[in-house]
């Protein structure tokens, strides 16, 4: 098989002005972002592994799940209520791939609700192996000045406060040979101006997941990030993004366009599975071409 050029294998989008409210739905992006869902292959990578995926519903986290799926995974998908439309397609596509399913609608920024995604999915399958703390809040504003302290507040709630709430209901359950990943951004190295708390977030969820895998190297559970670049998802018109940075977005990277959700999986079920054995407290960059210190 040839090789496919990395500038044009997934095209040069081009959105239109957008607004969704808060948190967004794939379904009704434009253009629609690429799931994986008519192109992802799967090799048995992940057989017989059990996993959650918090933010599984859309974009990076929705990708996953259909990988770790056709990988040979059951998975769990978390997402908030006002998600449903789309959590029910991932869903589906999750069992068309012959795999278990279950799906853990409520708010992260609940404690009890990060608590009981875990029982629910341990009781469900038997078992945890692969923790993937995804689920994210993105809202952009002004100036530091004007983030209100509620958003704020919010936004480490839904990032930082369920990553570790998440992380540590799952310890209990993990045995040798699981993996945890984080997902990280470029943003944790070149914070926007108008992304200061969300930013910071990535930088904390980052920085957790290299103190998280010195501790638990030596109970044989591997911890890993991942750090997109630009990736077209229903977290950009919905207030992700000023309205005006929606037009061309992505075309800055010396790529020279956006990645699709598709373009993350390959990382996750690389640090997920045996081939990265070797691999822990790392941030694998997966950015169009940006560098990651």
């Amino acid at each position: 098989m040839n090789a496919h050029d990395p500038r044009s294998l997934h095209p040069t989008i081009d959105p239109p002005q957008q607004t969704q409210p808060h948190p967004g739905l794939d379904a009704e992006l434009e253009p629609k972002a690429d799931l994986g869902l008519d192109t992802y292959e799967g090799h048995g990578r992940l057989r017989g592994r059990k996993a959650l995926i918090t933010g599984g519903d859309s974009g990076i986290g929705a990708a996953v799940a259909v990988a770790y799926a056709r990988e040979g995974a059951d998975v769990a998908i978390s997402y908030l209520p006002e998600e449903e439309p789309d959590a029910r397609k991932i869903i589906q596509a999750i069992e068309d791939a012959g795999q278990k399913a279950l799906a853990l609608p409520g708010d992260l920024q609940e404690l009890a609700q990060c608590e009981k995604i875990v029982a629910d999915t341990v009781e469900a399958f038997g078992g945890l192996d692969i923790l993937v703390n995804n689920a994210s809040r993105q809202i952009w504003h002004d100036g530091i000045e004007n983030i209100p302290d509620e958003d704020f507040d919010a936004t480490m709630k839904s990032n930082v406060y369920s990553a570790f709430r998440v992380t540590k209901a799952a310890i209990p359950h993990l045995q040798p040979g699981a993996a945890i990943i984080f997902t990280s951004s470029i943003q944790a190295y070149q914070p926007s101006p108008h992304l200061l708390d969300y930013a910071l977030t990535k930088a904390a969820m980052n920085n957790l997941s290299k103190g998280l895998a010195e501790q638990l190297a030596p109970e044989g559970i591997r911890v890993n990030a991942v750090a997109p670049g630009p990736v077209w998802t229903p977290l950009q018109p919905s207030h992700g993004q000023p309205p005006e940075k929606i037009e061309g977005f992505g075309q800055q990277t010396p790529l020279g366009r956006a990645g699709q959700p598709a373009e993350l999986a390959g990382a996750f079920v690389f640090l997920a599975s045996d081939e990265a054995s070797y691999v822990m407290g790392e941030t694998l960059g997966v950015t169009g071409g940006t560098p990651t210190p």
